[in-house]
């Protein structure tokens, strides 16, 4: 499921940078998506 988001995020990011709609808004999502990636990636090697 995350990398479902992760993947409509990039997406819709790479689309903004095209057509520079709402470019800002899908960085900043885009960011955020990486960032609980990055903690899910982590803590799953922990258990």
């Amino acid at each position: 499921m995350l990398w479902t988001i992760v993947a409509i995020l990039l997406i819709l990011w790479l689309l903004g940078f095209s057509l520079q709609i709402g470019a800002g808004l899908i960085h900043i999502l885009l960011v955020i998506a990486v960032i609980v990636g990055l903690v899910q990636l982590f803590r799953g090697r922990r258990v």
